[in-house]
């Protein structure tokens, strides 16, 4: 019976004390944030080192300590064992972020793959086999937490358990490694890793949803397979200390097995996922909403639209010694023998481009809260302009006429530039900087239209160590400005848009290495709306910023489409409807040195009344949040539509960073004869 008695309370140190060194890396990690994989590493090391010193230091405490004491744990190990939750819940939400990303992920993809494709299979069993081992690892809190509450023989069957051969947590961490890294022996099975990294370059234009870059993601199933080896390392290695005591085996060499197997798992897990890193693409955008908004796109109304005008109204003479081709520049002037020109919104600015396409129409005029002249336009020949419905303020005939028999007084169609106070034709041209001196950087990017002008709206985070950003984020407010305020300079503050300055560059812009992304604007490059970014050193391992006030650095793409040599090129609309009338999501179209031009809308389609393309004003933002190497902008479309101009970042790429070093430890125990337990120094 005193055997028993002294066996147990050996059985319930082993726990206290285990409880123990764990609380010992809380506090060493608490100032990390939860997600950090530097975090995870390093606890793992922690863990590693706790582990594999205690075999020395239970001998002692079991003769010393608890002979003749009875089962109950001391109240200073209970307060321990407290503590300990914090550190399981440190630990399990950031495998539970990483799982439901990483599930999530999983569930957006097998969606569009066959359900017996090789990827999908891959996919399932990963997600299956994490599951499984964070199942497992739940179980063991049980035990570790209140070991008094279990028998001998339930501690000691979960122990063989976790170390079998057959179906052990062995074998599923094994299971894990080898969807990674297959066996050099088997039948030529392709990777898991492979598989995934072709599937996404295949589906770029459409892997859009989970606010993850595809570089992104391969890192975050990086966090995933590191936090799930760590609960089977410690869980293995705590199974083998548990059957030394009641086996009466040493176990060493079976210790220093597993520890190695681990570590060699890690590093060749760490190597295959910098691989496949490198042939990811780094591009976070968004998909197209389900509904379409207000709040997910806008537009520039009452920029460039198409208007019915009578060819007396184009010239001073009010003459029709002309054809509506003859045209294409002109001002609007009614004249009296024009009813319609007055019954209509006038054209406050100048037309372009005018043509003839029959004598006599039916013009349905907009509602006044609308932002079109005209619903549709049907000609007497059968001819429709827009889409024909009901028209709620009734149609008005509209007829040309013939001059002294020799002139066809014609009514045209043109292209209206209207320039008024109605008008959203304006860009930001201020800079936009995150705050820079609070070592905050850029986290996320949208567009917004504010008193009819459209700018860069950033949303900014503080760098903390290893390339994590801090729990608490926020969108920088707009610089609601007008251009009627005082001060504000047309060509310093803001950029008008006309007919002859209309052009937007499509480019991607990446930091140099070594730095983030921590201002944008958007500048005049002659006659092109173009993006500019500001980019700021900084130190990886610290995450602060260097020097921001002097070492940061603003770069765009200078290239033109009048440059001799690889001249930018245009992106040209083939006959575009409205952009939100497409019934299938819009796909990125466009390539880094291309431009676009707005422009009205197809006649036939929607009568010319929308200028395309859209601004799509959804946020831009990974999720969780990771620092940003680059942004750009780009257009994205169905044929037949308009489409939408839209922000991209570039995620920061940790590649690099993903160097698993095999540990060397110092001795945990200082000063055994006094039982002086010290955190391990990590080589």
């Amino acid at each position: 019976m005193w055997s028993v008695l002294t066996n147990r309370n050996a059985v319930l140190t082993l726990f206290a004390f285990f409880v123990h060194l764990l609380c010992q890396c809380e506090t060493s990690a608490a100032s990390d944030t939860v997600g950090s994989i530097s975090n995870v590493l390093r606890f793992g090391k922690e863990i590693m080192s706790d582990v594999f010193e205690i075999m020395e230091l239970y001998p002692d405490i079991s003769k010393d300590r608890y002979v003749g004491s009875d089962l109950l744990i001391s109240a200073s190990e209970k307060r321990i064992m407290k503590k300990i939750a914090a550190v399981y819940r440190r630990l399990d939400v950031f495998e539970e972020n990483s799982r439901i990303r990483l599930a999530v992920r999983i569930d957006g993809l097998t969606r569009q793959l066959h359900q017996q494709s090789q990827l999908s299979y891959y996919l399932s069993e990963l997600d299956s086999q994490i599951t499984h081992t964070s199942k497992q690892y739940d179980e063991f809190k049980l035990y570790v937490n209140a070991p008094e509450k279990f028998e001998k023989f339930t501690l000691e069957k979960f122990a063989e358990w976790c170390v079998s051969r057959g179906d052990g947590l062995l074998v599923i961490l094994e299971k894990i490694h080898a969807l990674i890294i297959p066996h050099r022996h088997g039948f030529g099975t392709r990777k898991l890793l492979d598989l995934l990294v072709n599937y996404m370059k295949e589906g770029e234009r459409t892997i859009c949803n989970d606010n993850q870059s595809p570089q992104q993601l391969l890192y975050n199933l990086y966090n995933s397979i590191a936090v799930t080896e760590i609960k089977g390392y410690t869980m293995m290695q705590f199974s083998w200390l548990l059957l030394k005591l009641y086996k009466n085996g040493n176990f060493t060499e079976e210790i220093r097995l597993t520890k190695s197997r681990y570590e060699a798992r890690m590093a060749e897990t760490s190597q295959a996922i910098q691989t496949a890193m490198a042939f990811a693409s780094p591009d976070l955008w968004k998909c197209d909403p389900q509904h379409r908004g207000p709040e997910t796109s806008t537009e520039l109304n009452w920029f460039l639209q198409s208007y019915v005008v009578h060819e007396l109204d184009l010239n001073e003479k009010n003459t029709c010694g002309q054809n509506c081709a003859y045209y294409s520049y002109a001002e609007v002037n009614c004249n009296p023998k024009d009813a319609y020109c007055k019954k209509q919104r006038k054209c406050n600015g100048a037309v372009y481009n005018c043509q003839f396409i029959d004598s006599d129409m039916w013009i349905c005029p907009a509602e006044t809260s609308s932002n079109r002249r005209y619903n549709y336009i049907e000609y007497e020949n059968g001819r429709v302009l827009g889409e024909k419905g009901t028209c709620s303020q009734g149609t008005t005939k509209v007829d040309s006429w013939w001059r002294w028999l020799f002139w066809h007084c014609s009514y045209c169609v043109c292209s209206c530039d209207q320039q008024d106070r109605d008008s959203d034709r304006f860009f930001n041209l201020r800079k936009v900087v995150a705050d820079v001196e609070s070592n905050k950087v850029i986290t996320g990017i949208k567009f917004v239209k504010v008193n009819k002008m459209i700018h860069i709206q950033i949303e900014q985070g503080q760098l903390l160590g290893s390339g994590t950003i801090s729990n608490v984020t926020e969108w920088k407010p707009v610089e609601s400005y007008s251009i009627y305020s005082d001060g504000v300079i047309e060509g310093t503050d803001f950029l008008t848009l006309s007919w002859h300055q209309r052009a937007i560059d499509l480019d991607d812009l990446k930091a140099p290495p070594g730095h983030l992304l921590t201002g944008v604007k958007f500048r005049k490059l002659g006659a092109h709306i173009n993006l500019e970014i500001m980019t700021t050193p900084f130190n990886f391992t610290t995450g602060i910023l260097i020097k921001p006030d002097t070492q940061s650095i603003w770069h765009g793409n200078d290239n033109t489409d009048a440059t001799w040599e690889n001249p930018r090129t245009l992106l040209k609309l083939d006959r575009p409807d409205k952009s939100t009338r497409s019934q299938a999501a819009s796909i990125p179209d466009s390539k880094h040195d291309q431009y676009m031009m707005f422009s009205p809308s197809d006649l036939d389609k929607d009568a010319g009344q929308s200028t395309v393309p859209f601004i799509d004003t959804q946020p831009v933002a990974p999720y969780p949040r990771v620092p940003i190497a680059g942004a750009g902008i780009y257009h994205k479309g169905r044929p037949g539509f308009g489409g939408y101009i839209a922000p991209k970042l570039k995620t920061y790429n940790f590649a690099p960073h993903l160097h698993f070093e095999h540990f060397v430890f110092t001795p945990l125990i200082n000063n055994k004869s006094n039982n002086v337990i010290t955190l391990p120094h990590i080589n």
